[in-house]
């Protein structure tokens, strides 16, 4: 899967898997909500995952962890474009974390560059006509459903297949709605209908998603599953979201390893000296994966 060499509009060949370092404006995202609510210090800490080595940061406010209630229209916007808006003026390359194409359309239009939509263009039927208007990066992640139900939808004979042929659907439908097949981003999902087998047997077969020819975004920081992996051996209790960054920057020197565009985490440091690690050692074996 050779993602990095992969052109999108308005972003930069790292030479290397990217890092893209979240911000989320939310009070109830599954590890770090409430933290960033005020914008002030949102985009204080943007910053700060910039100048840590994100190349990307990913400004999002709604939460999607299994569960979760969706905010307001005008709540989310309220929450977002200040941040995106700051981070824009600060030289950062902002991605807006939405389904909703009214919110993209007015981060874009505050600076966003990239849009990230959990729901591929699914959740709301004007998001495609939003990211073929503004021409920018679209990430088109596998989803099946709103949060609150998503964990009944799980059900797969062959994950690994079932979930590439949903993407490349969506892709087409989104691709035939007018956006340019080389502003897509894709993403397998995970923790979005997964259980835990579903989210390992993804990760181990990212060099699969080669067939779809277009860059690969791999979001497993603290999900349920490193948790899962992580239990305390006495209680069998997961391991709280926050002591997973170490496992999850792990997840994002394998995922390099398979070629993928840019990983998503909540932790910079360790996940960028996880990719710059690797794509030394690539290098060192003559570029070949």
């Amino acid at each position: 899967m050779n993602a990095y060499k992969s052109p999108l509009p308005g972003v930069d060949d790292w030479g290397r898997c990217g890092v893209m370092g979240i911000v989320n404006v939310t009070p109830d995202s599954f590890s770090d909500g409430g933290l960033w609510l005020d914008p002030g210090k949102a985009v204080a800490h943007g910053l700060e995952l910039a100048a840590q080595g994100a190349d990307v940061v990913d400004v999002g406010g709604e939460s999607t962890r299994p569960g979760a209630v969706r905010v307001t229209r005008e709540e989310e916007l309220r929450r977002v474009l200040p941040v995106v808006r700051g981070l824009a003026e600060g030289g950062v390359l902002v991605s807006v974390d939405t389904m909703r194409a009214d919110v993209a359309e007015a981060a874009v239009d505050a600076g966003a560059r990239i849009i990230n939509d959990v729901s591929g263009g699914r959740a709301d039927p004007g998001m495609i006509r939003v990211a073929a208007r503004t021409g920018v990066p679209f990430v088109v992640m596998h989803w099946r459903g709103q949060s609150a139900g998503m964990d009944e939808l799980a059900g797969y004979g062959d994950v690994v297949g079932e979930v590439i042929e949903e993407v490349e659907r969506q892709m087409d439908a989104v691709v035939s709605g007018g956006v340019d097949p080389a502003q897509v981003i894709v993403d397998p999902g995970l923790g979005f209908a997964k259980t835990r087998t579903h989210d390992w047997a993804l990760l181990a077969r990212l060099d699969a998603w080669a067939r779809l020819g277009r860059p690969v975004l791999v979001a497993a920081s603290r999900k349920r599953f490193l948790g899962t992996l992580l239990a305390d051996p006495a209680s069998g209790d997961p391991r709280p979201p926050r002591a997973r960054d170490a496992a999850s920057a792990a997840v994002s020197a394998l995922a390099a390893a398979q070629g993928a565009w840019a990983v998503r985490v909540h932790e910079v440091p360790a996940s960028a000296d996880a990719v710059r690690v690797e794509a030394a050692l690539r290098a060192a074996r003559g570029g070949a994966l």
